[in-house]
């Protein structure tokens, strides 16, 4: 293994804070393989480049010869993680969970080595659980430390209600850091407090405490809120580079730097000076962008995708027209069609909550006209291009 300073630059770049951070070095400085620790509940079906920045600092404690251990939540993900959430999620069953378990692991593993993977399920643990388990597990945390939580304080202040099940998230969390002995726990800035909580809980377990190191939240392509399948205002990393090219080209300015650390991998400094140099005059900000988008593809689709994906762009954005390769879709006999239904089948939204909000806002055309109303006729759509905002394309065929 490199030296403990020379390590210590190399994965620190682009992190928020590390808990504490003289622990970090003690454990460095034991020159065996630890057990970094990354817990992600598959609440949706696809894997957005907010969760590729942690990723990328899980790839970087492998390549340091540290073994990564990756959670899949099965299980917690059926409770349903409050953090930043200002009312309860609404909770999903185990086929929901089990179908995008096996939708994001697909776009997960090339994002990490194949050595020194661990791939585990917290349904292991957890699923067997019995009552005298949780109650042990319970009185590992005390309910003031429980509402030390901002979110959960800003949520009573405001006489919003906090379910028990909410409050048993971080519990479990922390216990899968028992679980797989976990040295080292990654996660975005926003799960600071669920991670310094599996260091009580290892404690009263009789284990070394974790360490917590956390990244920036990456904001969505909206530039206001974080990037989220929810919110609609995300990039995945299976987006088609032409798609790719286009959401990357529509962040804001202000967000870029931000894009160039955590999206592009570039160093803090290097972002810095882009962004002194935009403000100064020296760079055309339109530029900028188009350097930052070329970076992205080339990371998920290789260096030959980005000038191709920026062409397929300029072709769509800039002269209006659809794209020379539209993917076909068959669609079945159903008459009238549920549109929202269709735009999920079809891959141009992630979920039919996804579809109708596109259909209110309007970004859903059928050959470059506006869709009113979720329902069409099947014949309408035969031989048609559907498409959702400027980039998403795919035409409709008859199956028969």
């Amino acid at each position: 293994m490199k030296p403990v300073p020379e390590q210590l630059e190399y994965l620190l770049r682009a992190t928020d804070r590390v808990v504490p951070r003289a622990e970090l070095e003690a454990l460095l400085e034991l020159g065996r393989p630890l057990r970094v620790k990354l817990g992600v509940d598959p609440t949706a079906p696809d894997v957005t480049l907010g969760w590729a920045v942690v990723f990328d600092l899980l790839r970087r404690f492998q390549e340091m010869g540290h073994v990564a251990v990756l959670i899949i939540g099965d299980f917690t993900a059926q409770v349903g993680d409050p953090s930043g959430r200002s009312e309860t999620r609404q909770r999903l069953t185990a086929a929901e969970v089990r179908g995008y378990a096996d939708s994001c692991l697909e776009m997960l593993r090339p994002l990490l080595l194949e050595e020194r993977l661990e791939i585990r399920y917290n349904s292991e643990w957890l699923g067997s659980m019995g009552m005298e388990d949780v109650l042990t597990l319970t009185s590992n945390v005390t309910v003031s430390r429980i509402l030390e939580r901002e979110d959960f304080a800003n949520r009573l202040t405001a006489n919003e209600p906090v379910s028990m099940i909410e409050m048993m998230y971080p519990l479990l969390q922390g216990y899968d850091s028992v679980a797989i002995e976990a040295d080292i726990e990654l996660g975005g800035a926003d799960q600071l407090w669920n991670l310094l909580v599996g260091r009580d809980i290892q404690s009263r377990n009789g284990q070394q405490p974790q360490v917590a190191v956390t990244v920036p939240l990456l904001v969505g392509t909206d530039g206001t809120r974080k990037m989220s399948q929810s919110y609609g205002n995300y990039i995945s990393v299976r987006d088609e580079p032409a798609e790719m090219f286009g959401k990357a080209m529509s962040i804001p300015d202000d967000a870029m730097e931000s894009y160039f650390v955590l999206a592009a991998r570039y160093r803090e400094d290097e972002a810095a000076d882009i962004t002194r140099r935009v403000a100064a005059g020296e760079l055309h900000p339109g530029d900028i962008k188009r350097r930052l988008a070329r970076e992205i593809v080339a990371i998920y689709w290789g260096d030959d995708a980005a000038p191709e994906a920026e062409a397929a762009f300029d072709r769509v954005f800039r002269e209006g027209e659809t794209p020379e390769d539209v993917e076909t879709f068959t669609i079945d006999d159903t008459d009238p069609v549920w549109l929202p239904g269709l735009l999920r089948d079809t891959g141009l939204v992630s979920s039919t909550s996804d579809g109708r909000r596109m259909i209110a806002q309007g970004a859903v055309k059928l050959d470059g006209e506006r869709v009113e109303g979720e329902e069409i006729a099947r014949g309408t759509l035969v031989g048609s291009v559907l498409q959702v905002g400027k980039r998403r394309f795919v035409e409709l065929v008859n199956g028969s």
